[in-house]
């Protein structure tokens, strides 16, 4: 065999290697969401509310994947299925539906291709980056009213300093999960990924309670109803405290992916 043909061979060979990795998948996920934070401080999985999403993976090569996905999730908690005396006292809920535009790398702890009953499964780790939208409410006799724009806190009135939050985020995704090949071009994955963000006010509770005469006048009294629903009979609550706003609220996706892959002619080796 000349140089010729042995470069040939190398390079029909690496080609394969790499091109039978590079598969495109597009997938649906269903599972469930929930929220830590001032209304959920530790409860993994409390209140777990169904969640959807679109998923599309670009498979690199039998270790490495990249996954873009559009998920929709809801979540929510009350102060009063707390079994924590001050939280029961504070009276406070919150539900809001969540919007995620999200970008993540996953790393197969074994190799891993779709169709492949060789190498036919793998656990995986994924972060990333998302982008988020929110909006919470509070159940108001039944009905639900939107909170943001309230401002339940203070924010927005010529009286405190505190401005208005943004429900567009920015949120830091990372997890485990398994996957595995169910046919030629089928595949599942089961996952559960936390979400760092860097907003405390998913449920609408941050920081301390503010003048109700002061919000009543500013904001209505709907607003400083809803920002001190105490069980204590406070006629003031002013500057008490209302959340904790050194921790920052997270969000979890948990559930199961089932995608297609596609294949197309550069999954096809080249003769050799």
């Amino acid at each position: 065999m000349n140089i010729k043909n042995c470069l040939f061979l190398f390079c029909s060979i690496v080609c394969c290697h790499f091109s039978l990795a590079q598969k495109n998948e597009l997938g649906l996920f269903l599972g469930g969401s929930y929220y830590i934070g001032d209304l959920n401080p530790i409860k993994q999985f409390h209140k777990t509310q169904p969640a959807a999403g679109l998923v599309y993976r670009r498979n690199l090569n039998y270790r490495q994947t990249l996954k873009y996905a559009i998920n929709y999730g809801k979540l929510t908690a009350s102060d009063a299925q707390s079994k924590d005396v001050a939280q029961k006292n504070r009276n406070l809920n919150f539900t809001s539906t969540l919007w995620e535009a999200t970008a993540q790398y996953e790393f197969n702890f074994f190799q891993y291709e779709t169709g492949n009953w060789q190498i036919p499964a793998s656990p995986f780790v994924f972060i990333g980056l998302s982008a988020f939208r929110f909006n919470p409410q509070a159940n108001v006799n039944g009905s639900y009213v939107d909170l943001r724009n309230l401002g339940t806190e203070g924010q927005g009135t010529t009286y405190y300093n505190r401005k208005k939050y943004s429900t567009i985020q920015a949120s830091i995704p990372f997890g485990i999960g398994f996957k595995a090949t169910i046919a030629k071009h089928l595949s599942i994955a089961a996952e559960w990924g936390m979400r760092k963000t860097f907003t405390d006010y998913i449920d609408d509770v941050s920081k301390t309670y503010v003048d109700p005469t002061i919000l009543a006048a500013e904001k209505g009294t709907l607003a400083a109803e809803l920002s001190n629903r105490s069980n204590l009979g406070y006629v003031t609550g002013t500057d008490r405290q209302r959340g904790n706003s050194k921790n920052k609220d997270w969000y979890s996706f948990a559930g199961i992916t089932v995608a297609y892959k596609f294949t197309d002619r550069h999954d096809r080796c080249p003769a050799y």
